[in-house]
């Protein structure tokens, strides 16, 4: 006999961390796929922002600044720089480090990048009218910055 198919107590459906944790699948969902449509991932979209946003920087800096990890660093400087989206040049202050730096064909991939990452946020707020949308973002960055504070993150977590 064939087992039914599992289903998630009623009372645990409806609890705040369930709806946020099946929200945040499909949201990574959403957004993994409109980047990998591009060739890109996450990680290539922070860096890109950062360094748009910040401007050149040391990897080690680049990490903090995005909240990339340093293992992950590594390879994303390499994938953007493969693809010439960014440079790394020496530091002529220290010529034992890179100095990472956006390109022009960055700067145009960033574009896209962000022209894929709102659509997806239209996807994933579809059922929501603009004035929900707003309370929505504001009560989740109210949450995330509470939970934050009183663990010391960092972000570092979040791709």
């Amino acid at each position: 006999m064939e087992n039914p198919p599992e289903k998630t107590p009623a009372a645990w459906e409806g609890t705040p961390s369930w709806l946020l944790t099946q929200t945040a699948h499909h949201a990574h969902r959403l957004v993994a796929d409109g980047f990998s449509s591009v060739r890109a991932r996450g990680y290539h979209y922070r860096l890109l922002a950062t360094l748009e946003e910040s401007g050149p920087a040391s990897q080690a800096e680049l990490g903090r600044r995005s909240g990339i990890h340093v293992s992950d660093m590594v390879a994303t400087v390499n994938e953007l720089s493969d693809r010439r989206l960014v440079e790394r040049a020496l530091d002529p202050s220290d010529r034992r480090r890179n100095i990472v730096s956006l390109t022009a064909a960055g700067r145009r991939q960033l574009r896209v990048l962000e022209e894929r990452l709102a659509r997806t946020q239209e996807e994933l707020l579809a059922p929501l009218a603009p004035e929900e949308r707003q309370v929505l973002t504001g009560l989740l960055a109210r949450l995330l910055e509470h939970h934050d504070r009183r663990s010391g993150a960092s972000g570092e977590a979040r791709s």
